[in-house]
């Protein structure tokens, strides 16, 4: 029997539990993956304490991100899926097909193929963050040449993702983490300027480093009383896509937008996800630069699958720089 990744208690990562369950087959319009590898996303952490995606139903799977290769296929998918090589887009219910464990069962429809020149490990590690940053920088942030781009919570995966997006498009990142120990790897990640902003003055060198224009636009995951300094930081007509919520505190609207017409928008790679064109398109433009080696993810810790207790209390400890990965 395949073993499985569970939970039966809302709380923290020590509420995972290894199990070995049945295997299933997949219905119509589904899969079934041997799964190679999982990377963890803070959505995880956060449907583990049951403040996101809805209650979880006990006992619950996890997991939204898998590599790995299609066994079998439901009623209704094309048959040429079995024996190759995919990942995951997120979008899947956790309760009913998490994929951390042996075996996932996820619907066709979020498969995508990825360059033989990644391992499963890397493939773990694509869509979430790239999805997430394309959509907001390219798709409805029309990011372009030697505009400034503000990327807050920089060293997770999709903030990573965000600065080897803004150097393709010719945009200029600035990488904004909390603690100035991150700043060498971010600079050698692509940011172009680093701001550790609970030792720095955000407002006042984003001020420097763009001459007094701001940012066009900010990149946010984090919300919250923060985002007053990060309207102040913004360009004229700039731009915030706010798209999580990682303060847990209120967000306040800061009154500075008004006078310079800046536009606050809520964003999640759900946007991209259910509009089956965007989503074609968008996964085209990561698979051709995770291929031709513009894009490539940064793999913070990997972790085995009977170690994904540490591997979440890891992702939760904000130590570190990427992606953390789970190797089935």
């Amino acid at each position: 029997m395949p073993k499985i990744i569970r939970f039966h208690a809302i709380g923290g990562p020590e509420n995972l539990k290894l199990e070995e369950l049945p295997a299933r087959q997949p219905s119509e319009g589904e899969v079934k993956l041997r799964v190679q590898a999982v990377g963890l996303n803070r959505a995880e952490a956060l449907f583990l304490r049951g403040v996101y995606g809805g209650t979880p139903e006990l006992p619950s799977r996890i997991g939204y991100e898998a590599a790995g290769v299609v066994e079998a296929v439901g009623p209704g998918v094309d048959a040429s899926w079995i024996g190759k090589s995919v990942a995951t887009v997120p979008g899947l219910s956790m309760s009913k097909n998490g994929v951390l464990g042996e075996e996932a069962i996820v619907p066709a429809i979020l498969l995508g193929e990825y360059p033989a020149k990644l391992s499963p490990i890397e493939a773990a590690a694509i869509w979430m963050q790239y999805l997430t940053a394309y959509g907001a920088l390219v798709t409805f942030g029309g990011v372009k040449r030697g505009e400034f781009v503000l990327i807050t919570a920089a060293s997770s995966s999709v903030g990573l993702a965000a600065i080897q997006i803004a150097n393709a498009e010719g945009a200029i990142p600035i990488a904004v983490t909390r603690k100035s120990n991150k700043r060498a790897e971010l600079l050698s990640l692509g940011a172009a300027h680093v701001i550790a902003s609970e030792e720095e003055d955000l407002v006042k060198l984003v001020n420097e480093i763009t001459a007094g224009k701001g940012a066009r636009i900010v990149f946010d995951p984090v919300g919250g009383p923060g985002v007053e300094k990060l309207a102040q930081a913004a360009a004229f007509e700039g731009i915030i896509f706010e798209y999580g919520g990682l303060s847990m505190q209120p967000t306040p609207f800061p009154m500075i937008a008004l006078g310079k017409g800046l536009a606050i928008r809520g964003y999640t790679m759900t946007e991209i996800r259910q509009d089956a064109p965007l989503l074609k398109i968008a996964k085209q433009y990561v698979f051709d630069r995770l291929a031709d080696g513009r894009f490539h993810p940064k793999i913070a810790k990997t972790f085995p699958l009977a170690q994904s207790v540490e591997a979440y209390q890891y992702l939760e400890s904000n130590q570190q720089v990427g992606k953390v990965v789970i190797a089935v």
